[in-house]
């Protein structure tokens, strides 16, 4: 049998809001069980993946209804999303959600709302950079102005409210981030601003700038000693997959940033490896074990081998990277414990550590890591 992991808390290092208006069917509900956007994935892949399968199944279990999709929907929609919010929290034993507010923020519930739905849980704020970017830079008349107010938003990170940043560069110019020289990040700036004063909006994706942006953030991490967690991995279909391998972020795991707790998010799938390297090599690295026991849940028992394998347990994070509908939070649970029960338990049987010792593994890794890398 393996450990029973259920008594031990979870502070949820990386996680998100949820939805208003919830999924009324098993459609829409899908869409929230794949990365991808394509319509016909959700609609002719996900019935066919291990994750929707189980998640009926489990559903089901937790909802108290039959394994079968109408019956877990009509449940999901006779319990209300704030009904089953308390009960996640409640059940899957969350003591604290770290919520990064640049995700959905215009369908979702406030931290205060989520706050209200959960009493006893904690919820604090990760703020994501690259929407911030984008809104100072068609708020600034020239680059200067806009490097003074990015200063600013940036210079007292917990005074704001928050307890960390995050960037997702992977997404936008890839991780692989260079030394940019302000002469050149200027010049990149000036396209940029006039692009998006020019329409209206801005998606930022220039690299000079970026990088010379983000590198910033890592400074301010390393001042302030405030985390800065980085999408590594898989992704939406917009994601070059050859441009997120975290080892790629070798120029800020530098001397000169020390400082800075950097995160390394959702296990660096497919480039498990690469993270908990990085983690195992470098003191202000920490690795993520997030997301993929949401959407690649057959093989994470595998994934938390491979990260145990190498990376020490002080330096290893949990998180659902739950999203938009409850159910995300206890599905990444129940799966994350699980998963992480079997590891330790291989690895008394093959006498690495004895049971005690796998005990104190798992508390670092569900929740004390995340308290003191965050402060919270």
């Amino acid at each position: 049998m393996p450990l029973d992991l259920a008594a031990i808390p979870i502070v949820d290092n990386h996680c998100h809001s949820l939805l208003r208006e919830q999924p009324a069917d098993d459609l829409a509900f899908r869409n929230h069980l794949t990365e991808s956007y394509i319509p016909e994935v959700a609609r002719d892949d996900v019935p066919h993946s291990l994750g929707w399968h189980w998640a009926i199944r489990e559903l089901a279990s937790f909802l108290g209804c039959d394994p079968m999709p109408d019956a877990v929907h009509a449940a999901r929609r006779d319990w209300g999303v704030q009904r089953l919010a308390r009960e996640v929290v409640r059940r899957g034993n969350f003591k604290t959600w770290l919520v990064d507010t640049g995700y959905g923020s215009g369908t979702t519930f406030s931290l205060d709302e989520l706050r209200a739905m959960a009493p006893g849980l904690e919820v604090r704020e990760v703020v994501r950079l690259e929407p911030l970017i984008e809104r100072l830079i068609l708020e600034a008349d020239d680059f200067d102005a806009f490097l003074g107010a990015y200063d600013a938003a940036l210079s007292d990170l917990r005074g704001s409210g928050y307890v960390g940043m995050k960037s997702v560069i992977a997404y936008r110019s890839g991780l692989h981030i260079e030394p940019v020289a302000r002469p050149a990040a200027a010049d990149a700036f000036r396209a940029v601003h006039s692009a998006g004063r020019r329409e209206g909006r801005l998606r930022i994706e220039s690299k000079p700038l970026l990088d010379f942006l983000i590198v910033l953030a890592v400074e301010q991490a390393a001042r302030q000693h405030v985390p800065i967690q980085f999408h590594t991995g898989l992704g939406d279909p917009d994601l070059d997959l050859t441009k997120v391998d975290p080892s790629a972020l070798r120029l800020i795991f530098a001397d000169r940033y020390r400082g800075a707790p950097i995160v390394l998010l959702h296990s660096g799938y497919p480039y498990v490896r690469s993270a908990s390297y990085s983690a195992a090599m470098f003191p202000n690295v920490f690795a993520d074990i997030g997301e993929v026991n949401l959407f690649a849940p057959g093989d994470y028992r595998g994934i938390v081998r491979e990260m145990l394998g190498l990376a020490p347990a002080n330096k290893i994070l949990f998180s659902t990277d739950a999203s938009l509908i409850p159910e995300l939070y206890w599905l990444g649970a129940v799966l994350g414990r699980r998963a992480l029960g079997e590891v330790l338990d291989e690895h008394v049987a093959d006498g690495f550590i004895n049971e005690m010792v796998a005990m104190q593994f798992a508390e670092l890794i569900l929740w004390k890591n995340a308290e003191r890398v965050y402060g919270v």
